[in-house]
């Protein structure tokens, strides 16, 4: 008789067989993980014909989500009811953190499994999510294997597993930023990790150090407002908030009731100031610093402390491997398609893949970094793998010369991908004097402005600095780009007349 184990959160309450797909041996593709990056990529290849060998080393969907944020919620927003509803091109847009699917019998939007209290989920709710993604997907994982090592070989490389040796052409990280990360600071080591924050009654009437100032040590400072005496936040720069910065990569305002404090005189003290060392006391700890902002040495001693400077990729033994890593060796140097910049054929999805920096259009990082943006990528890294390894050439839809304003307008003002990934992802159509005018799909900005080929245009929004959102236009012209930005609408709508007349403008003569 079969083993069975029931599939926590599923919300089915079915007993599921427990199967064990992928054995050791030889695949297309492997694809290390189980979190959203890695199931994202994973639907997308066995869409496109390529079936990937999925191992993770947890016993169910979920990732990261099963354990963090540490205070439940996340930080980005899922909508029950966005314009146009869930079949609208501009669901995604409304909702950050739901997987994509290309057969509407197999959505699992978060929304249904959200209690309706909050538009953002708890991480319990993002985990039964997943879990209902990959079941009614029916995507197969091998859960209960160890990553171990990886070696090169002629035609690929070999993945060494706890449960045996796995041969692949393409292998594909989907390992989140799941590795606790502690800035070189002298005597540091002592002091938890947010990873390792305890319980909130311990810091009860406590005076509590928090080095760091991005969304968890925000996230923990949100959280110890009600218990602790006094909140300090240091580090060497003033907190990015995503209010002012306009992106995603500042600290989210759900979390900036500390800073409100801070600013109002709430006994929360956000200081700029960059740690020398740390010191264990017999209460506590004691920290010294030098000012930034307000330059001057600084020393404070605090009943408690915890480390808030993030994670790193888990990259195991691909430095060895010679994958090159960048911010403080916390990212592996990734293409504009995911791919390590120095070893082909290693290609990174999820969190990772804000690896590939992109553009950086008005300072504005991509959203690769969460949910929102990655699952974009993960669906453009699939259709590029496909095509560069398995010698697929995807259909290119044509357009008719009068079609190719509208539809380049519509797609933004209703295009997720453009939404989510602002300046960074972009659509593509070229012109072509054999092929005609072709739809390339959803491509890499930063890929586009550097490739040679035949003319063609890429549309992307984008924001700049006074907060004004509009669509850019770069067009490839005899292998030389321009960019050209059209107005924006402050209903981010962007199929006015004049905006029909500036892009037929711009595109004068490719239309012919």
């Amino acid at each position: 008789m079969a083993r069975v184990t029931q599939i926590p959160g599923a919300g089915s309450g079915r007993l599921q067989p427990a199967a064990r797909p992928f054995p050791p041996g030889r695949y297309p593709v492997v694809v290390v993980g189980s979190g959203p990056g890695a199931l994202q990529v994973a639907y997308a290849l066995r869409r496109l014909g390529v079936e990937p060998a999925v191992l993770s080393g947890d016993d169910a969907p979920g990732g990261m989500f099963r354990h963090y944020p540490l205070f439940q919620r996340l930080i980005t927003w899922s909508k029950a009811y966005p314009p146009g509803g869930p079949d609208g091109r501009l669901y995604y847009w409304h909702d950050w953190n739901s997987l994509i699917v290309d057969d509407p019998r197999e959505r699992a939007l978060l929304p249904e499994f959200m209690d309706g209290s909050s538009i953002f989920p708890s991480r319990e709710e993002m985990a039964r999510s997943l879990v209902a993604f990959a079941e009614r997907t029916r995507l197969r994982v091998r859960y209960g294997v160890t990553w171990e090592g990886t070696r090169r070989e002629a035609e690929g490389f070999t993945l060494l597993t706890s449960d045996g040796a796995y041969q692949a052409r393409v292998l594909v990280f989907a390992v989140g930023m799941a590795q606790p990360w502690k800035a070189p600071i002298p005597g540091i080591e002592p002091v938890p990790h947010y990873v390792e924050a305890k319980p909130l009654a311990a810091y009860t009437g406590k005076r509590v150090l928090i080095i760091g100032k991005r969304n968890s040590a925000f996230e923990l400072a949100d959280a110890l407002l009600p218990v602790a005496r006094q909140l300090v936040l240091l580090s060497p720069r003033p907190p990015l908030l995503s209010l002012l910065h306009r992106s995603t990569a500042g600290v989210r305002a759900r979390y900036a009731v500390p800073y409100e404090d801070h600013a109002l005189g709430g006994n929360v003290f956000v200081l700029d100031a960059a740690v020398e060392r740390v010191e264990r006391t017999a209460d506590g700890y004691r920290v010294h610093a030098q000012g930034t902002t307000r330059p001057g040495p600084l020393v404070l001693e605090r009943e408690e402390a915890i480390v808030a400077t993030g994670f790193a990729a888990p990259l195991g033994d691909l430095r060895a491997l010679g994958v090159a890593t960048f911010a403080q060796d916390r990212l592996p140097g990734l293409t504009p398609f995911w791919e390590s910049a120095t070893v082909p054929g290693i290609y990174f999805a999820g969190a990772a893949s804000q690896g590939a920096v992109g553009l950086r259009k008005h300072g504005v990082p991509s959203n690769s970094g969460g949910i929102g943006g990655f699952r974009h990528n993960a669906r453009v890294l699939a259709r590029h793998l496909v095509e560069t390894h398995f010698g697929q050439r995807l259909p290119r839809p044509t357009l008719h010369p009068e079609a190719v304003v509208p539809y380049l307008l519509g797609e933004a003002t209703r295009a997720s991908e453009l939404w989510n990934q602002r300046s960074y992802l972009a659509r593509v159509v070229a012109f072509d004097r054999e092929r005609g005018i072709t739809d390339e799909g959803i491509l890499p900005l930063a890929w586009f402005v550097d490739a040679p080929g035949p003319d063609a245009v890429a549309i992307v929004l984008e924001t700049d600095a006074t907060g004004d959102h509009h669509p850019a236009v770069y067009v490839r012209r005899g292998g030389r780009v321009t960019e050209h930005v059209l107005p924006g609408d402050p209903l981010l709508t962007f199929e006015r007349p004049d905006h029909h007349a500036q892009l037929a403008d711009i595109l004068r003569g490719l239309l012919a």
